[in-house]
């Protein structure tokens, strides 16, 4: 009975912390001023285009943060704004397999990788400013076009994390 006792009382007291100290559970550090932000569309400026990667990764982006802050997503003035754009698609072998002596090798494995340019203004603490490129992959076996819409999936849940993080993470 006193060790449950102890125990309530000890998950009670973290619990006044946390409130106290603005702690949250998905890591988040967003100031108390900020409250609006604008997540601009990403254009895809790459030498290879995808026809709905801006359009996925700008939502993937706003689905990030909606889930994971208390932020409400306007257009146009806000406490914060993201911006920027998709800067590279590339689709690159990473391993290659011998075909025979008088053929050339051909790639056995291959790397999707998308590098996205991010502005993130922050107007309540300008201190939390940044202009980064993230960069992030993905290996895959066998023809690019049955596997591309899941890598790029992928691939933008990984980016939106990475840039999440240094907006609101602080990592």
């Amino acid at each position: 009975m006193k060790k449950g006792l102890v125990f309530f009382m000890g998950v009670f007291s973290l619990m006044l912390i946390s409130q106290s100290c603005s702690i949250t559970l998905n890591g988040s550090s967003i100031p108390p001023g900020l409250k609006t932000i604008n997540i601009e569309f990403f254009e895809n400026n790459a030498p290879l285009v995808v026809s709905n990667l801006s359009q996925d990764f700008t939502e993937a982006l706003k689905a990030r943060i909606r889930s994971q802050t208390r932020l409400s997503i306007v257009r146009g003035e806000a406490n914060a704004t993201m911006s920027g754009n998709i800067v590279n698609y590339t689709i690159t072998p990473v391993s290659v397999e011998a075909t025979g002596s008088n053929t050339p090798p051909i790639a056995s494995g291959s790397r999707l990788s998308i590098t996205v340019n991010v502005k993130y203004v922050n107007d309540v603490d300008k201190k939390l400013n940044f202009e980064q490129q993230f960069t992030k992959y993905s290996d895959f076996k066998g023809d690019i076009s049955s596997q591309e819409q899941n890598l790029i999936v992928l691939i933008n849940r990984q980016l939106t994390e990475d840039i999440f993080n240094k907006a609101f993470a602080n990592w």
